[in-house]
């Protein structure tokens, strides 16, 4: 830092320390649960699960809609209520997901005889009053046009529903044998008991992201002041009460034949009929064992507050500061932390593929989403669960042999770039957790990933390994005997496969294996393979003014070609990089974004990119240009890159082009589908002015949204702050967020420049202070603040200042508050 800048930092401080007692202590202390929107994200693609759940359960209760787009059950929009389901995902692409075993009810049947009540699921669709429509955590309510309101709460297997009629003279409710996506395969069954009217059954079904089956079972009763007036199945549209077992092996046109059991019921004295409903993997029986033990006796209201009481513990670790902030602000911060824990699902002891005493988590939809910000959000504030994930991740290793990319239903999602479970194995690995968690076979594990290809590497692990070891780079149209996938996203994989290594490295180096370490830092490098030093990018003919851009290469080494805007925000052709899409280079996502993914080794691609100046004028374009598209992830990390430049005030301005104008609290206020809480952990560590780069021990800082904020660690007790002084001077006028930048800073107590906090910020319970000051400011630019690289000492090569080329010359950062260590020992050495 020059001079001046010294002495402006001690007379800021100097002036921080006159007015700190004017600045409260800690935030305030209020029920957090006021500021949650479950409806956020339910229109307008965002496919949020809206429902009542548990953290992580699997018991998931709404209302399903049969609107168009994939929805996670219920959709804000103009669709129809199909049914009342107990099992769903959140934030889903490729189709709905679960939606199994419906409800429907009716007040009553035409001409009192039950084949005058309407069966089939597209023929009862029904309207709701979008005014009725309640979300909450644990709870959710809704009023259909016929007159019935239906509320519902769940337990972690279990859901319990009141249906309340308008003027019922027998009521009847009618469970259906289908799912979301009316994938149900054949060999669906249910049995009716005759004198309780308890429904069993099972039926198989297709995941909605990934290949196989799997089969759910459940338990269904009833209770109603009305006495059970008759009960029986229903096939297609007919019903009988004679006629208690179904068993269903048909399909019309390949459209699940419609089917399941109905109850009926003399008219209750207070209108109401309730449905619990317990789910299991392993069989009906499981499934009443639930039921029976998580809501004995349909308390609505003791479950209702044992789920608040759950959720409230849950949101316990981060407070903020309510000092004039505007309550819409509270509550996209709060939602956002909510939706990161409505997936992924803890299944323990519902797993019926394998035994094993370790935890089974579920609905990984998709890790390549989710490890960007959503993990390491998480390790943040429920390390214990990330702990049980990784060991479920383990586990899963050991039993089907390879590590997971996605996984919902039971069922092996399909891979969308990388081994991105080595991502979220060193990001735990890094900072430290250890609970209950092997890490040598965790290791092994991501070993494994980069050295073995499995045959069907669409599902799990990686393909294209021979040419990854001979060539350093995955080939388009690669020869790849060894196994089967889309022979697509070569610069993609390249490029993630690079960051994959770089993540065993950093177990390996942990664990004191030297050898193994330098051997993935070299191979972390390979993403240099495919940059073309003269290739330009056009639009629509007209060059849009830079040089290098990242191209395929085939086997023979020679240079293929994808138009870099391809698949951008702003490509108008109708290309699609999807899995599908059997000629992009690149998935979801254009070469001009994927660009920016070198997230070890910033310094070596702003080299690359032509220094600083030049990289930061290629990320305003990438923003500016509307070529990135913040609804989708590889966008998440572009917003802060600003700081490996040296230029983290212009991060700083970039989240507040994104929040609130993209990210609102209203239920078309998501960008893109939610992809299972990442974009509710986006929208929540961007306004908590920390955000990760992760399977690293580095959090970059910009300004909060807020004038404080403390996160409480799980795992020491510690409670860490950020405090922001002058924030109410530079607050914008609808209290919606910040305007100022930061002009100096101190990590407890003392000087600090450097614009990243690593993870003992958190564990440690470490104050930061920020003042801020109208305009950008010199806080966090020079080369010694940069956050670390793997082949710079301290960044320094961002500055055009030299550094270490040789891999093999220099020490990587390693786990946790070591890497800071490390980084000092660069700093000074340099």
């Amino acid at each position: 830092m020059p001079p001046y800048g010294v002495l402006l930092s001690l007379f800021l401080i100097s002036s921080y320390n006159s007015v700190n007692a004017a600045l409260p202590a800690t935030p305030d202390d209020y029920d957090v649960l006021q500021y949650i929107d479950p409806l956020i994200g339910t229109a307008n693609g965002g496919n949020v699960f809206a429902g009542a759940t548990l953290p992580y359960g699997m018991a998931k209760a709404v209302a399903d809609t049969n609107s168009e787009s994939n929805q996670g059950g219920f959709a804000f929009d103009k669709s129809n209520v199909t049914g009342f389901s107990s099992m769903h995902d959140s934030g889903t692409g490729g189709s709905p997901s679960l939606g199994n075993f419906p409800l429907f009810a009716y007040a009553q049947c035409a001409n009192d005889t039950v084949d005058g009540c309407i069966f089939p699921k597209k023929a009862r669709a029904t309207p709701y009053i979008n005014s009725s429509v309640q979300a909450h955590p644990g709870y959710f309510a809704i009023s259909l046009a016929s007159g019935l309101t239906v509320d519902m709460t769940a337990a972690h297997h279990t859901t319990l529903f009141r249906f309340n009629f308008t003027d019922a003279t027998s009521p009847l409710v009618l469970l259906d044998l289908s799912d979301l996506s009316d994938s149900r395969q054949d060999n669906a069954t249910i049995s009716v008991d005759n004198s309780t009217g308890r429904m069993t059954g099972s039926a198989k079904f297709l995941p909605s992201f990934g290949s196989g089956t799997y089969t759910l079972h459940f338990c269904a009763d009833f209770k109603s002041s009305g006495d059970l007036r008759d009960s029986g199945i229903f096939v297609d549209a007919r019903a009988s009460t004679d006629v208690h077992d179904l068993k269903i092996s048909r399909s019309i046109n390949g459209y699940p034949l419609p089917g399941g059991g109905f109850v009926r019921f003399n008219a209750p004295s207070d209108g109401t009929v309730q449905a619990r409903v317990g789910v299991s993997f392993i069989s009906p029986d499981q499934a009443c064992a639930h039921a029976e033990s998580e809501i004995s006796d349909f308390d609505f209201e003791a479950t209702h507050q044992a789920a608040v009481d759950k959720w409230t513990e849950k949101m316990a670790p981060i407070r903020v500061s309510t000092n004039g902030v505007d309550s819409s602000v509270l509550t996209n911060f709060y939602s956002g932390i909510y939706r990161t824990m409505v997936n992924p699902q803890n299944y323990t002891g519902e797993n019926p593929i394998w035994t094993s005493s370790e935890p089974y988590f579920d609905s990984f939809y998709c890790l390549w989403d989710s490890f960007r910000s959503q993990i390491p959000f998480l390790t943040l504030t429920d390390p214990s669960a990330v702990a049980e994930m990784v060991r479920s991740l383990i586990d899963t290793q050991r039993h089907l042999g390879w590590l997971p990319d996605c996984r919902m239903s039971l069922c092996k999602g399909y891979t969308q770039g990388g081994s991105n479970a080595d991502n979220i194995l060193a990001d735990a690995y890094v900072k430290g957790l250890t609970d209950g968690i092997d890490w040598d076979d965790g290791y092994a594990a991501v070993q494994k990933d980069a050295e073995e290809e499995p045959y069907d590497w669409s599902n799990e692990g990686r393909g294209g390994l021979q040419s990854w070891k001979e060539l350093n780079f995955i080939p388009v149209e690669d020869f790849d005997y060894l196994g089967f996938g889309t022979m697509t996203r070569s610069i993609s994989r390249t490029l993630e496969y690079s960051y994959n290594d770089f993540a065993i490295a950093q177990i390996a180096r942990g664990m004191n294996k030297t050898a193994d370490a330098e051997k993935y830092e070299k191979n972390s490098g390979f993403w240099r393979s495919l940059f073309k030093s003269d290739q330009t990018s056009f639009l629509n003919k007209t060059n849009t003014g830079f040089v290098g851009f990242f191209q395929p290469k085939y086997l023979n080494e020679t240079w293929g070609y994808q138009d870099p805007l391809k698949c951008s925000n702003i490509d108008n052709s109708g290309s699609i990089c999807s899995l599908q899409n059997t000629g992009a280079e690149t998935f979801e996502s254009s070469i001009w974004e994927y660009q920016f993914f070198v997230p070890h080794d910033m310094a070596a691609l702003i080299s690359l990119l032509g220094g600083p100046d030049s990289f930061v004028k290629r990320l305003d374009y990438l923003h500016d240009k509307n070529i990135t598209y913040i609804g989708n992830e590889p966008a998440f990390l572009t917003v802060f890159q600003y700081h490996y430049a040296g230029r983290p005030a212009k991060s700083t301005s970039r989240v507040r082009t994104y929040i609130p104008d993209y990210f609102s609290p209203t239920p078309s206020g998501l960008p893109g589908n939610d992809d299972s809480g990442a974009m509710g952990s986006f929208v929540a560590m961007s306004m908590m002015g920390l955000f990760p780069n992760p399977g690293q021990s580095v959090y970059l800082i910009t300004v909060p949204f807020f004038e404080s904020v403390s996160i409480a660690s799980p795992l020491t007790g510690k409670t860490a702050t950020v405090k922001v002084i002058n924030w109410a001077n530079f607050n914008s006028l609808n209290n919606t967020g910040g305007s100022g930048f930061i002009q100096s800073a101190t990590l407890n107590g003392q000087p600090y420049t450097r614009n990243w906090v690593d993870h003992d910020f958190f564990t440690e319970g470490q104050e930061l202070v920020l003042v801020l000051g109208r305009n950008e400011s010199t806080w966090g630019t020079g080369a010694d603040d940069l956050p670390p690289s793997l082949s710079t000492s301290s960044g320094v090569q961002a500055r055009g200042l030299g550094g270490y080329d040789d891999l093999e010359k220099r020490e990587p950062f390693i786990a946790g508050g070591q890497m800071a260590k490390q980084f000092d020992r660069y700093t000074h050495s340099a």
